[in-house]
């Protein structure tokens, strides 16, 4: 019998069209003789629909009548076991076209606030529903760019200097605040954002309350960091979960203006596939001591900061002193980082095999926790008429 697999994909997120890309290259990647995959598209407002053709990228471009052909669902649990349900709304009302189908294990394939932050995460462990990736804490912790920047400096990785704003704040507040702690060029970027979107270099006043402006568009709490002037961005992969990882093989992005943008990322001209079109070195051109030592850098970050599954750490390195930062942690990468899993010896479908067995291993352990225990607390409780205890 299969394992039945519903990928989530889409949301109330920026990102989420960048989602979409990454889901159906997962989707048309996983063994279907082992597993049954059931697409779990998330419309802009929460609703959330199935369907056969959302394994087809080509269907999205009109997604409101994709979803004519689609069918909303919602989940229920039953002891451990989780069901999906497939019905249908004829003038308001709701009923049941088909038997529920047992979901064994869900797989999130999101990018961005609402979603990759946590939020799903915590919505499918309510389903007592094993999950790939990393789990509610590690997902909050890592969208947090200023959270896991302090993290991540405690544990002694290095990371750039960032302060942290708020949109209650005025801007020539913000601009002296950072005037006064940081030399020009600074970025701005919102603080909880992936795939580039908002984020700014700013050469001077009038350029920084631009990116402030840009940065508060999206996200109510921006970060200022200083800008490495030499540099070079080199990422790696990370794959396995707490007790257990393993790094992959480094790549260097490169973009027109040195800071990768969405454009850059997933609106090149012929880009269908997202991050996989970038264009890239791999491995990086860089030495074998700096290649290692930005592995280990990452493997540690991923272990301190309680990661599962496939990340993509990106880090900061200036070519003129030879340091480096870890930028940040993307801990659903877009394409899953399979182009450079595959230059480690280790193809998509092989991926997302180990992608499952974490998430099953994971969901073992949690069934071995005891989670409530009998007590008569509630007996001797009593309230009086005007809501005091007795």
């Amino acid at each position: 019998m299969k394992t039945n697999i519903a990928v989530f994909f889409g949301g109330k997120s920026v990102e989420h069209e960048v989602s979409i890309i990454s889901a159906v290259q997962a989707m048309l990647s996983i063994n279907t003789d082992k597993y049954e995959v059931i697409p779990i598209y998330i419309t802009k407002d929460n609703r959330m629909y199935t369907s056969p053709f959302f394994k087809e990228i080509e269907e999205f471009k009109n997604i409101p009548e994709l979803l004519k052909k689609s069918s909303p669902i919602y989940f229920n649990t039953d002891g451990n076991r989780t069901y999906l349900n497939i019905i249908t709304e004829k003038k308001g009302i709701f009923s049941k076209t088909q038997e529920p189908v047992i979901i064994d294990v869900a797989f999130p394939v999101v990018h961005g606030t609402n979603v990759e932050d946590g939020a799903l995460q915590g919505f499918i462990k309510t389903l007592n529903l094993p999950f790939v990736g990393c789990d509610v804490l590690s997902s909050a912790v890592c969208m947090d760019k200023y959270v896991s920047k302090l993290m991540l400096k405690q544990a002694g990785v290095p990371v750039l200097d960032g302060y942290k704003f708020t949109s209650d704040l005025k801007y020539m507040d913000i601009i002296a605040k950072i005037e006064a702690v940081l030399k020009y060029p600074v970025i701005i970027k919102p603080v909880n954002l992936g795939s580039s979107v908002g984020i700014t270099k700013a050469n001077d006043k009038t350029e920084l309350e631009e990116a402030l402006e840009t940065a508060f568009t999206y996200s109510k709490t921006i970060l200022a960091e200083p800008a490495v002037v030499n540099l070079r961005e080199i990422n790696v992969s990370v794959l396995g979960d707490s007790k257990e990882a393993m790094a992959s093989v480094c790549e260097e992005p490169f973009s027109k203006d040195k800071i990768l943008s969405y454009k850059d990322k997933y609106q090149s001209e012929s880009n269908t596939k997202g991050m996989v079109s970038l264009s890239r070195q791999i491995p990086a051109d860089i030495s074998q001591e700096l290649k290692e030592n930005i592995q280990k850098t990452a493997v540690k970050a991923f272990k301190e900061l309680d990661c599962n599954g496939v990340v993509r750490i990106d880090f900061l390195f200036d070519s003129e002193t030879n340091e480096f930062w870890l930028n940040e942690i993307n801990t659903i990468p877009g394409s899953l980082s399979f182009y450079l899993w595959e230059k480690t010896d280790l193809p998509y479908p092989a991926l997302i095999e180990k992608l499952i067995e974490l998430a099953l291993k994971r969901g073992r352990l949690e069934n071995n926790l005891i989670y409530s225990f009998d007590t008569n607390i509630l007996s001797g409780v009593g309230f009086g008429t005007k809501g005091s205890k007795s």
